[in-house]
C-alpha cells in the first residue's frame, strides 16, 4: 500500500454515512489517528472497527465535513475484506483501514490503523496551492477554536483565510465563505 505518505496525511475519514477531516499519521511504517471524543466518527470507529481515508482535493468538502453531516448520496458502499465500508463519492482515491483502539485520553482516542485495501478512482495531478493548504490549516484551527474559544486560534484562522483569499481559486473562495459563517455562528453563541 502506498497512497499515504510519511507524516500527517490530511484526509476525509469516513465510517458508515459519516465523514470528518482527519490526520492519518504514518511514522516508521505504522499508521495511527487521534480522534476527538464526543464525535460520531469516534462512536463509529469504536462500534465498527474500520474507517476509510478518502483523498479529496476540494476545500469545500473539508470545511463542510468539519462542521456538518453530508447527505447519504455523498457516500458509496464498497465491500473490502469481508466488510461493507463507506467512502466518499467525490474521493480521488481511498484507503480502507481496520481500526484498533490503542488508548484513550481525556479528550481523544489514539487509534491504530491497518490498511486493507486502497484504490485510485481518478488519476489527477494537483500542483501545490497555498490557498488550498491554507483552507486546510484554517479548518483545523476552526475545529479547535469551536471547542476552546481561544483568541489565538481565531487569529490563526484569519491569517490562513487571508492567504487562501490571496492564493486560492473559486472553490477556496467558497470554502472561505462557509468557514467564516461557521466561525461567526460560533462567536454569536458565546
Amino acid at each position: 500500500m502506498g497512497l499515504l505518505r510519511e507524516g500527517i496525511n490530511e484526509v476525509i475519514g469516513t465510517t458508515t454515512v459519516n465523514a470528518a477531516p482527519m490526520g492519518v499519521i504514518l511514522r516508521n511504517g505504522r499508521y495511527t489517528l487521534v480522534a476527538f471524543l464526543g464525535s460520531h466518527t469516534v462512536e463509529n470507529i469504536e462500534k465498527q472497527g474500520y474507517m476509510v481515508a478518502n483523498i479529496v482535493h476540494d476545500p469545500v468538502i473539508y470545511v463542510m465535513t468539519a462542521f456538518e453531516d453530508l447527505p447519504e448520496e455523498a457516500f458509496v458502499s464498497e465491500t473490502v475484506d469481508g466488510l461493507t465500508v463507506h467512502r466518499l463519492d467525490c474521493a480521488e482515491a481511498w484507503v480502507a483501514m481496520r481500526t484498533v483502539i490503542e488508548r484513550e485520553t481525556a479528550e481523544a482516542l489514539i487509534v491504530g490503523l491497518e490498511p486493507v485495501h486502497e484504490e485510485i478512482v481518478r488519476h489527477v495531478v494537483h500542483p501545490v496551492n497555498r490557498g488550498f493548504n491554507s483552507i486546510i490549516e484554517a479548518t483545523v484551527h476552526a475545529t479547535r477554536y469551536v471547542r476552546t474559544g481561544d483568541p489565538a486560534l481565531r487569529d490563526l484562522i484569519g491569517h490562513h483565510l487571508a492567504l487562501a483569499k490571496k492564493c486560492g481559486g473559486k472553490r477556496e473562495y467558497e470554502a472561505i465563505k462557509i468557514l467564516s459563517n461557521y466561525i461567526e455562528i460560533y462567536s454569536a453563541s458565546d
